[in-house]
């Protein structure tokens, strides 16, 4: 019994899944050269049609996967919370894909939600290059699969559109809170990881500390508390801090508990904020300033947005961007 795939009848006959799918389901729609040339290597590759070759032309599933760099996140709990209402509201069954794996490249996951026969696409990973972004545009052109951005963003293109807040004015009105504060050796606490949104944070924590003529001082360091916490006692050794952006909650708070065993009082002697407003932030002592990112909403908006694509609605903003506020409490000094 033959094993072939259609990726391999695919790559064998140098054309689209959707293409071999439709040779053999809607041959009308298939130039006769190119369906004799699928036809050819289903026959030598003994390939045997399934049920995913058969649904991929009209690919009706009602399903919608969901992109998620890890769960361990609170915020990404919460945005899924915001992206099942509204999939629950137009009756569409969501599967989950995590990325953060070491053994599945990204690449071979979308493969599999091609597969899946999916109707849309919600990519939640922060960190997109262009090799990455170039294949979203493939899956989205190539199997008229549509794609939203959620809680992320590819500058200088709105061809797959996006929905989150203005990062970079997020970072810009916190760190003028903390000059305001008469802070004058502020860290933006970033990742070594590159991830587009931290890099719009920092984009609006440099404008802030240039206008003030101050100078900037970017931390690269990991989400995890076993290898920051290393990092931050040994700048505490060497460096002089008085101010902290976090790009992340968990971070900032990583950060106060350093602090705290080095006999640095918050916001005594450093001011603390982080980002997103996620249960972190009301759980540490003291209570932590930071901006709020309306996640439940982020995601809400995002699968809303998608059922306007799959169902090709209108969409007048292909870049959605929602409102934050600061949300200042006992971190910092006002």
């Amino acid at each position: 019994m033959s094993k072939a795939t259609i990726y391999d009848v695919a790559g064998a006959a140098r054309v689209s899944l959707a293409t071999v799918s439709r040779a053999i389901n809607n041959p009308e729609k298939v130039k006769p050269e190119t369906r004799e040339r699928v036809l050819k290597v289903i026959e030598e590759l003994g390939y045997k049609p399934n049920a995913f070759a058969k649904g991929l032309a009209s690919r009706k599933s009602t399903t919608v996967a969901v992109l998620v760099p890890d769960m361990s996140r609170a915020s990404i709990a919460e945005m899924m919370n915001g992206i099942a209402d509204i999939a629950r509201v137009y009756k569409y069954s969501i599967l989950l894909y995590i990325l953060d794996s070491e053994d599945t490249p990204e690449e071979d996951i979308l493969k599999e939600i091609v597969a899946a026969q999916v109707d849309g696409i919600l990519y939640l990973n922060d960190e997109i290059t262009d090799s990455q972004f170039e294949l979203l545009q493939t899956i989205k052109n190539a199997y008229q699969i549509p794609i939203v951005l959620t809680n992320t963003i590819y500058p200088g293109s709105d061809e797959i559109p996006s929905v989150s807040i203005d990062y970079e004015k997020a970072g810009y009105e916190m760190t003028r809170r903390l000059i305001e504060d008469g802070r004058q050796n502020i860290y933006m606490v970033s990742t070594v990881r590159k991830y587009m949104v931290n890099d719009q944070k920092e984009a609006g924590y440099l404008r802030a500390v240039q206008e003030a003529g101050l100078t900037p001082r970017i931390m690269r360091t990991s989400g995890r508390i076993s290898i920051n916490t290393e990092h931050f006692n040994e700048y505490f050794k060497d460096h002089k801090v008085d101010g902290v952006v976090a790009v992340r909650d968990s971070i900032a708070v990583s950060f106060m508990n350093v602090a705290r065993e080095n006999n640095v009082s918050i916001p005594e002697d450093i001011s603390v904020a982080g980002f997103q407003n996620t249960k972190y932030a009301v759980l540490a002592r003291p209570k932590l300033s930071c901006v709020d990112v309306p996640i439940y909403d982020i995601g809400a908006v995002g699968m809303r947005l998608l059922t306007k694509l799959m169902n090709q609605e209108e969409i007048t903003d292909r870049r959605v961007k929602l409102d934050h506020s600061l949300i200042l409490r006992e971190t910092t000094k006002s």
